[in-house]
């Protein structure tokens, strides 16, 4: 069974020596909402998330919902294994595909089936698993003989479909996305939400950052709000909107 579990998880960012000049500390403290510390190694920190508990089970759709800074992102990188928490225990079953960053390990220079080699391996899929999906996904893209140019020679509607094409190739336990995926053209964007319905359908434990109302109320069963890093409110979906129209 899918799921995910956290106890008491923490998150800290290092800053800079508290050694810098006060003001630039004062400053900083009210930008993220007075969570500025100061941990043993004399260092100054950002506390992202703290103290936080939750269960997730298989079956759930999760909207993540928060003002930007209310720690919905670290969240959501730290399910995602991008980031590991400086305390408390993170325990998931299943297997993920974080929707987050899409792009990272994209090589503008590099032709488009060596960025979905690139890109694919970032994703978590080892080589075997990568030539075995690449016509797949060249298929989808429909860049056609562009697949084999560098990628730096594509518009910026091409390089989306690239990207979104090998984020989307997969058969994740634990879907992991930040605000809902789409790919620019025009006439890709059905075949596009199509797509990423398939995954949400397919997937046992769906986590989305959304600021989309109506796409939560559609797609989630659960809400979690987050504001200063910590939950304000976890439960039934129908219950948080009752609870924000009272």
């Amino acid at each position: 069974m899918a799921s995910i579990e956290l106890n008491g998880v923490t998150l800290d960012y290092a800053v800079y020596s508290v050694r810098a000049q006060s003001l630039r500390n004062a400053m900083l403290d009210i930008a993220v909402g007075g969570r500025l510390l100061k941990n043993q190694q004399d260092v100054t920190v950002i506390r992202a998330i703290s103290n936080l508990s939750l269960k997730v089970h298989e079956g759930d759709r999760l909207a993540l919902i928060g003002h930007n800074g209310s720690g919905k992102t670290s969240l959501l990188k730290v399910l995602a294994g991008i980031y590991e928490p400086s305390q408390g225990i993170v325990d998931i079953r299943g297997r993920i595909s974080s929707m987050i960053n899409i792009g990272v390990g994209l090589d503008n220079e590099a032709p488009g089936t060596q960025n979905i080699r690139n890109l694919g391996m970032m994703q978590g899929m080892s080589r075997k698993e990568v030539e075995r999906r690449l016509p797949d996904i060249v298929e989808f893209s429909e860049l056609g003989p562009f697949i084999h140019m560098p990628v730096k020679t594509y518009s910026a509607g091409m390089m989306a479909r690239l990207m979104f094409a090998v984020a989307t190739d997969n058969d994740a336990d634990i879907l992991i996305m930040d605000e809902w995926l789409s790919a620019g053209d025009a006439n890709f964007v059905q075949k596009a939400s199509d797509r990423v319905m398939n995954l949400v359908n397919n997937a046992k434990i769906l986590v989305l950052a959304s600021h989309d109302t109506g796409l939560v109320r559609r797609i989630c069963n659960k809400v979690c709000v987050m504001n200063g890093g910590r939950i304000a409110f976890f439960g039934p979906t129908e219950e948080y909107f009752q609870s924000s129209a009272a």
